[in-house]
């Protein structure tokens, strides 16, 4: 259960991570011409956990800058503060299921010597 849970812990890790990364990407581009903003969608894993795939914000927003190149970049600052707020919510989350898992595996370690 203990080995699980880290593995668990350790995926959320990751993906709040890199979600927190591609908004941090998109509010550093905010005021960059054409830029189109990458969206982060989360998803249960095959074997647990979650991992995350972060794609452009659209097939029409990229059209759209294809055509003009001196568009705005079309972030919305307030959903993209929102979303470092959860993903560090997120992130400070697993991180505490990775302590916790740590914490009963060495109990159970110490009980079995």
């Amino acid at each position: 259960m203990s080995i699980s849970s880290l593995s668990s812990g350790l995926s959320g890790l990751i993906a709040n991570s890199t979600a927190l990364d591609s908004s941090a990407n998109n509010i550093a581009n905010a005021s960059t011409n054409g830029y189109t903003p990458e969206v982060a969608n989360f998803q249960q894993g095959t074997t647990g956990g979650v991992s995350v795939n972060i794609s452009k914000a659209g097939a029409a927003a990229s059209a759209n800058s294809n055509a003009d190149a001196n568009a705005s970049s079309g972030t919305d600052l307030t959903t993209e503060t929102v979303n470092s707020i959860q993903y560090k919510a997120g992130f400070d989350l697993n991180a505490q299921v990775v302590k916790t898992a740590d914490q009963v595996l060495g109990t159970l370690l110490n009980i079995k010597a």
